[in-house]
């Protein structure tokens, strides 16, 4: 084992790092902290976790860096790794102060108790990632509470699709940067896939969705089973809403026999895994927000493009689903920030209401709206009464490219086209 180790750290430190196309989250600001802390870099797989520790290593020396994959066939999935790991990096490098990027930690067992001996007896410091919320400092063992500081990586934002492509919006012709808009929808996020040819881009993704069933859901939860969890993301990739109730009998309707209790399990799991994120509505009740019916949102627009019978080609709603992941994405970096969806008796109804602590800061439509006739009176009348029920004054209404403002009993919606928005930096 030690052998192994020794031999995967001095490889390491003579490999050529692969070309790194910066993103909007850097890691130098947590390089060198005082406090004994450890940070956990999260986020669903292939959103490019690993290439934001590869980027540290470059900006300081490999040699002060020691770079492991736990997810390399090689090691074993056994606690005496990390206990060897140790011990492999103090015989080669004495004393000296290193850098431990350590990848999908998380599939070693105790890793947490080892982590903690780390932070307390050693003086090196560690960048740990993983495709798990358990390795989130909310989520953390009791034992790392307090001990940790996470960073969330999502897929590509399209300011950052655009730094992938090589484009400057700036210069763009507004055809051609609504192309690369559509592509974004269509595609997704994913690094390495807004880097291929389109030809290639729904080969790896099918990859992605398969190993992400295979090792996020299957292996790490021990299931015997994956038909059950395939048709519960089937059955919410074709749902605009859904409730629990609802989910099982449509589950149970298909000959699966799965209880209520055993699908929440399943929806968590999807939830750890960062695959899936329910929206819940806006109420001051905690009961009826909880019974209410939920939308659902995924990681990527990519899935409901691909997987999605209602909604591949409804770019309405792949919009609706970049937009609902950059706010949910604030709402994880500003803990002041919930996100929800508001709807009343009359079916007023407003995709996403922004709150900052007690306060609605902003009220959200999303709509595939190309010009002023297209627009939809309901959509405009429901953030009307949003205003009037929260006394919000930030209006807006995301379309694909209708630019515009208007005054309605009063009250200003703006018109905002969605390539716009997606590269301003706050809501």
């Amino acid at each position: 084992m030690k052998q192994l180790l020794e031999s995967l750290i001095k490889d390491w430190w003579v490999r050529p790092l692969p070309k790194i196309i910066p993103r909007e989250i850097s890691l130098d600001g947590f390089v060198n902290l005082k406090l004994r802390k450890a940070v956990a870099v999260v986020g669903f797989r292939r959103t490019g976790k690993t290439y934001l520790l590869l980027e540290l290593a470059k900006k300081l020396g490999q040699k002060n860096c020691i770079y492991i994959n736990f997810e390399d066939e090689r090691l074993p999935k056994e606690t005496a790794v990390l206990t060897n790991l140790l011990e492999v990096i103090t015989e080669i490098g004495g004393k000296g102060r290193y850098f431990l990027l350590l990848d999908e930690i998380q599939n070693i067992e105790n890793w947490s108790l080892w982590l903690r001996r780390v932070l307390e007896t050693t003086n090196h410091q560690v960048f740990i990632t993983g495709s798990s919320s358990k390795l989130s400092s909310s989520e953390l063992p009791t034992h790392l509470r307090g001990r940790s500081l996470s960073v969330f990586l999502t897929p590509l934002t399209f300011k950052e699709f655009l730094r992938f492509k090589q484009q400057d919006i700036s210069f763009l012709p507004k055809a051609y940067l609504l192309n690369l808009a559509r592509e974004y929808l269509q595609f997704g996020g994913f690094p390495e896939v807004v880097l291929v040819d389109e030809g290639k881009k729904p080969l790896i993704l099918d990859e992605y969705f398969q190993t992400f069933l295979w090792r996020d859901i299957r292996e790490r939860y021990n299931l015997r089973n994956t038909q059950a969890i395939k048709t519960i993301i089937q059955i919410l990739l074709n749902s605009s809403y859904f409730t629990l109730s609802r989910l099982t009998n449509n589950v149970n309707s298909l000959g699966l026999r799965v209880g209520k209790s055993t699908l929440m399990r399943y929806l968590t799991f999807l939830e750890e895994s960062f695959f899936f994120q329910p929206l819940y509505l806006h109420t001051p009740n905690i009961k009826n927000r909880l019974k209410a019916e939920k939308k659902p949102y995924f990681v990527d627009s990519y899935f409901l493009f691909r997987y999605s019978n209602a909604f591949s080609q409804n770019l309405g709603r792949l919009m609706e689903n970049i937009v609902a992941n950059r706010l949910l994405n604030y709402t994880k970096i500003n803990p002041n920030l919930s996100l929800y969806y508001f709807k009343d008796f009359q079916n007023h109804e407003v995709d996403f209401i922004l709150r900052q602590k007690e306060e609605v800061k902003a009220a959200f439509q999303v709509s595939f709206i190309t010009k002023e006739e297209l627009i939809n009176p309901r959509e405009v009348k429901s953030l009307i009464k949003a205003r009037k029920i929260f006394e919000v004054k930030n209006l807006k209404i995301i379309t694909w490219d209708l630019e515009k403002e208007i005054v309605v009993k009063g009250t200003k919606i703006i018109f905002q086209p969605f390539y716009k928005r997606m590269i301003e930096n706050v809501f």
